[in-house]
């Protein structure tokens, strides 16, 4: 690891948040980046699974979110090629509803531009989610707002929602994500992946 892996890795900033939540559980950072990437996941926090496995996108959103890609998981796991950076590095808990919190804002306060630094340019970008996309495009629009206007941003950077089954009713009544958007994702990956130039 690096000097800003290992210490993100070993961050217990969150503890006493974190003690309070439903889970009542600790800190457990899943740092999934390195330098020289061809793709970025900006993501918004891992889930429980991804916590207990210290894997980020373990979980139906995972799968969701390689199909949107176009991935296996080897390809979607491999290190050398794609980083996943989230908002927040830690599992932010449950509420009394069994609802997902949100990620602090003391975590990319303290790592984001240190973990974006690490990371370096890349050719593409994914913005999973408001929190993603309101830090890296600098807007706060609301997300079909911004998810819509994609082509904006293309081929650098594509924002999405969130692949949780909560948004399952968002994709029904957003059809063109799925007509328009993911085959152009789905050729820009290919690009970006096979072709070192681009």
């Amino acid at each position: 690891m690096s000097d800003i892996q290992s210490r993100i890795s070993a961050c217990t900033l969150c503890r006493e948040r974190f003690a309070l939540t439903a889970t009542a559980h600790s800190p457990r950072p899943v740092v999934w980046f390195r330098s020289g990437v061809r793709i970025l996941i900006a993501s918004q926090a891992p889930g429980i699974r991804a916590h207990l496995a210290d894997r980020p996108f373990l979980d139906p959103s995972g799968d969701r979110l390689r199909d949107w890609m176009g991935l296996d998981h080897a390809r979607f796991y491999d290190r050398e090629r794609i980083a996943i950076a989230p908002m927040g590095f830690c599992f932010p808990g449950y509420d009394a509803r069994g609802s997902d919190l949100p990620p602090p804002k003391i975590c990319a306060e303290t790592w984001r531009d240190a973990a974006m630094a690490e990371i370096g340019p890349v050719p593409l970008t994914l913005l999973i989610g408001a929190y993603a996309q309101r830090w890296h495009l600098g807007t706060r629009h609301p997300l079909t707002e911004t998810v819509a206007g994609w082509r904006d941003h293309a081929p650098a950077i594509f924002p999405l929602p969130h692949p949780s089954w909560r948004n399952t009713a968002w994709l029904k009544r957003n059809p063109w994500f799925e007509a328009e958007l993911l085959p152009a994702l789905r050729v820009r990956i290919a690009e970006v992946l096979d072709d070192p130039s681009r």
